[in-house]
């Protein structure tokens, strides 16, 4: 490291330097202000800018009206609905009523059963296509209102850190900012990640995926093709988020302007390929879509008269990974700390998870002048688990993705997780509402599955270590991937810890569709026939969500 840092001469020592002043890291800023925490935000960027990671999920927005009620925060719970945002924050986002799939094979007309969709229940909840630019300004204005400092257009060009002392950092224009502990919500390039020589090398992911994208005009809604127009889902394509598979890799289609409300014509639009089943050639990234778009015509059909709204982005290879992310007075957090893939829109419920479990951690640092690093562990266990998580689900995803009848029990793996982890998150809410409590929050923490969706259930995280052994010998070549489909969802209809209702183990239901009725049975079912871990959570997030929606409707119907 360095020889001790001493306190600056007449200048501000802060408790929390964060760098990187995104969405992520000036969420931490602002809950750290709210609290108390002298808090210094640096970026060597402006606002507004363009960022990726456009859609929320259900497990992203419990996350986000968790993280406003338990640290007082009031203006983050304006991102945990697309009528919040609209209504407080922009009106540049799109809606987001459901996760769309829909299944190609190079060269042939789209087959109308091979398709999937999660179909989000509307009347508790819609997601949002965020558009970043607004939503990440809006974030970093909240944590200037509750006192955060802000250095932005400053570059960090070193750090130093004494486990003693603290920590200096020093801007290429020569100024230095002192504080007591360091977070670098930055990115890839993370100036911690390269002063501390900390990138796995190589990552240890399994998954290997690049990406092109941009954001669009004139494209066209799915629905509105002929082939789009033959699959008779519940939800239209275009209300939500769209995924287009294929053999190695995918395709987002994530619009802002598929709401009455919004004034946001462009359309936010990425092709992820398997570099060792697509290999990056000589072509620029409009060439390689345009190529694409012709190995693949059910999808071209939506881009006829699409155009790049700004210059195309193309990447090398999107995993990468630390080998530590928690040391003496510093924490890597959200991309600075490692990446696996857009797939599924996990980015952001990642970062929202570890500000989460951070900021409880760094106010007590700040209160009681304790800085161990023993303090920050369950912070390193749960970036690492959240990494791995995700890596195997994205993995026997593109595993999967060569056989259609693979993917359609693969997709039910990671459907399962993305309503159970809402659920578990929604449950804690309530309980909290109902006393102010925090330790119902720092109880989550007690597990032995950190990182995972639905920590709660043994036989959860067992069938998604189920998953991946399966996937894994179809790679190379042991099984085939139909067997390996009907191993896979044979074990799904065994899952005791989650309702038959929702019909996830039946491979003839590709949509998913969580309707009134089917909340009703799952909510009995809860209540009688579940593990009583599991019915427990269950019970008390529906009845929540149920109860809080009646409130939220008896105004309107006595107008």
């Amino acid at each position: 490291m360095s020889n001790p840092i001493d306190a600056p001469a007449g200048g501000q020592r802060y408790d929390v330097a964060i760098l990187g002043a995104g969405i992520a890291g000036s969420m931490l800023a602002a809950v750290l202000a709210r609290n108390g925490v002298r808090t210094l935000l640096v970026d060597a960027g402006l606002h507004p800018r363009f960022a990726v990671g456009e859609s929320t999920i259900p497990y992203t927005s419990a996350l986000v009206r968790l993280i406003s009620a338990r640290y007082d925060v009031p203006e983050i719970a304006n991102m945990s609905t697309y009528k919040d945002i609209r209504n407080n924050i922009s009106r540049n986002c799109g809606w987001k009523k459901n996760f769309g799939f829909v299944y190609h094979r190079p060269g042939l007309a789209q087959n109308p059963v091979e398709a999937n969709q999660l179909v989000l229940p509307v009347a508790l909840q819609t997601e949002t296509h965020l558009f970043r630019q607004d939503v990440d300004a809006y974030m970093f204005n909240v944590a200037l209102k509750y006192g955060a400092d802000a250095r932005t257009g400053v570059k960090i060009a070193d750090v130093d850190i004494d486990g003693g002392t603290g920590v200096v950092l020093h801007a290429d224009s020569g100024e230095q900012f002192h504080a007591e502990y360091i977070v670098d919500a930055s990115g890839f390039r993370s100036p911690l990640a390269e002063r501390l020589s900390l990138r796995e090398e190589p990552t240890r992911a399994r998954t290997h995926s690049r990406s092109v994208f941009t954001h669009m005009l004139g494209v066209k809604p799915f629905d509105q093709t002929d082939s789009g127009s033959r699959h008779g889902q519940p939800s239209r394509w275009h209300d939500g988020t769209l995924h287009h598979v294929f053999d190695g890799g995918w395709l987002w289609v994530i619009p802002f302007d598929n709401s009455k409300g919004s004034l946001n014509p462009l359309c936010s639009v990425g092709l992820t390929l398997d570099p060792r089943v697509h290999p990056a050639g000589a072509m620029g990234p409009q060439e390689e879509f345009d190529t694409f778009l012709r190995r693949f015509p059910a999808v071209a059909e939506q881009f006829k008269e699409a155009r790049a709204a700004r210059p195309w982005v193309a990447t090398g290879r999107l995993q990468y990974s630390s080998k530590q992310v928690i040391g003496d007075r510093f924490c890597l957090t959200s991309h600075a700390a490692g990446f696996i893939d857009p797939l599924y829109s996990r980015g952001l419920t990642n970062s929202f998870e570890v500000v989460n479990a951070l900021a409880w951690r760094l106010i007590e640092a700040s209160r009681d002048g304790d800085w161990a690093m023993e303090r920050f562990q369950y912070v390193e266990d749960l970036q690492q688990g959240l990494f791995d998580v995700h890596d195997d689900l994205v993995y026997t995803s593109f595993v999967s993705f060569r056989d259609y009848d693979l993917w359609n029990a693969v997709f039910r793996t990671w459907a399962m997780g993305t309503m159970l982890a809402a659920l578990n998150l929604e449950n804690a809410y309530f309980e909290f509402a109902g006393h102010g409590r925090d330790e119902v929050f720092r109880n989550l923490e007690q597990t032995r599955y950190p990182g995972s969706p639905f920590p709660i259930s043994d036989g959860f995280n067992d069938m998604c270590g189920t998953a991946v052994k399966l996937c894994q010998q179809v790679e190379t070549g042991a099984l085939d991937p139909k067997t390996a489909a009907d191993r896979l969802f044979a074990v799904l209809q065994q899952a005791d810890y989650m309702p038959s209702a929702f019909k996830m183990g039946d491979p003839k239901e590709r949509y998913v569709y969580v309707t009134p009725p089917k909340m009703v049975q799952a909510a009995k079912w809860a209540g009688s026939e579940a593990p009583e871990e599991v019915g427990h959570v269950l019970h008390g997030a529906m009845g929540g969500l149920v109860q809080e929606r009646l409130r939220n409707l008896l105004p309107r119907l006595r107008r």
